[in-house]
């Protein structure tokens, strides 16, 4: 990682989950000033990287936020979207965290737990290749009468928050969520005052789902692992199904699996891949400050 004083050059690692993908910045020194103009830059698919996020791999100590979670998790996924904003949480970047810190030698493979603004989350590795995440109890905020609108249709949703907010709907066509390259609108007024990753949902079988996603901050992106498991759990209470209870979710970019336990807390389950790595010119990171 970048020795701000000794000017050393940027490392950093691309990956994804289900297509959902991110720009990885290993920052052990807790050195790197992350601006939201350089997360905008690095994830600017002509001009910079390309990524729907940026994820800054630091230790938690390091992290005031995170130093109350630093007994608990030595690493801190500081998470921003492809805009620069902060999110709380992202089922398929800490997917992709946990296998960088394998890759990179920062842990063992095994049960790890990782530090989030949405608290620590637990990230067990399977033989197969996949990783699982408890993602904890899902939450039901917000008024009972969330609407959402896009153009001249508009449906009824159900308000899920897996420690980032979500406006859920069903639909018979994953079409008529039309392009989805504005955001939808989720209302009443207020509802969402930080706003809300909107999932599009239909029918592909029994405990199987499909779905698009809007998310804040970014767009319409391939995947969202926290939008799968407010989906699935969504899918459920309409299904009246009891826990545990297994859904299999599509998304553009793959499939993902999710489990609500006995216990209420949210389980999911998909791939996490590293695809590149390399270093950020200094001179194009001072450009983009």
């Amino acid at each position: 990682m970048r020795d701000a004083e000794a000017g050393g050059l940027i490392r950093f690692v691309k990956g994804h989950g289900t297509q959902n993908d991110f720009v990885l910045l290993p920052d052990v020194d807790a050195r790197l000033d992350l601006t939201p103009a350089l997360v905008g830059a690095l994830c600017d698919r002509r001009g910079g990287l390309g990524a729907d996020g940026v994820l800054r791999v630091v230790p938690a100590k390091a992290v005031g936020e995170a130093a109350d979670m630093a007994a608990d998790a030595e690493w801190f996924m500081d998470y921003r979207n492809a805009d620069g904003s902060v999110a709380e949480m992202c089922g398929n970047g800490i997917r992709v965290f946990a296998r960088y810190l394998v890759d990179a030698g920062l842990a063992g493979q095994g049960p790890m737990r990782v530090a989030t603004r949405g608290g620590v989350k637990h990230v067990s590795f399977s033989p197969d290749g996949s990783l699982t995440v408890d993602m904890g109890p899902a939450g039901f905020p917000g008024p009972p009468d969330v609407t959402v609108r896009v153009g001249d249709r508009s449906w009824p949703a159900a308000s899920v928050s897996m420690g980032n907010p979500h406006a859920v709907v069903f639909v018979d066509d994953l079409a008529d969520a039309g392009a989805l390259d504005v955001g939808p609108h989720a209302g009443p007024d207020g509802a969402y005052p930080d706003g809300v990753n909107v999932e599009f949902v239909a029918p592909a079988g029994e405990r199987h789902v499909a779905m698009r996603v809007h998310e804040r901050g970014v767009g319409e992106t391939r995947s969202c692992g926290t939008g799968a498991c407010a989906v699935a759990v969504a899918a459920a209470r309409r299904d009246g199904e009891v826990a545990p209870a297994a859904y299999t979710v599509d998304v553009p970019g793959g499939r993902l699996v999710v489990t609500e336990r006995l216990d209420g807390h949210v389980e999911l389950t998909g791939p996490a891949v590293l695809v590149a790595e390399g270093t950020l010119r200094d001179d194009w990171v001072a450009a983009h400050r």
